[in-house]
């Protein structure tokens, strides 16, 4: 399933972390779950400095597209597990305002998922809480 390469795990790092950072508070906890998800598809990398490339990244890009283009062609598999991951670090802080809401819109809407199966993962996390 997880077959992500390193440069797109980056990418998709960056996008984790515009969404950490959308309410405009990046929290350890936060830090800590995009770290869980580096972990998850690459065991034995530096998680550390992949989220220093990520953040690098993300600071310097202003468009969502360069990150969820590496989305499009994966499988629902995948795309289901990254809007987990960017469910997680949404409802870490128990608040979810409008601007978080609405890039999971987009995102979804970017990378062919749908909706209806995003708004199930966010409920499934939140009832596991």
């Amino acid at each position: 399933m997880k077959n992500l390469n390193k440069e797109n795990i980056i990418g998709v790092t960056a996008l984790l972390v515009h969404a950490a950072k959308i309410d405009e508070q990046y929290s350890n906890k936060e830090k800590d779950l995009i770290k869980e998800f580096i972990d998850s598809y690459l065991k034995d990398e530096d998680n550390d400095k992949i989220l220093k490339d990520a953040e690098k990244l993300e600071n310097n890009s202003n468009q969502l597209l360069n990150f969820t283009n590496i989305l499009k062609k994966e499988s629902d598999e995948v795309k289901s597990d990254i809007i987990k991951h960017l469910w997680q670090i949404i409802i870490s802080d128990k608040s979810i305002d409008q601007y978080e809401s609405n890039l999971m819109r987009r995102v979804c809407g970017l990378i062919y998922f749908s909706d209806k199966m995003s708004a199930e993962i966010k409920l499934q996390l939140l009832n596991n809480k």
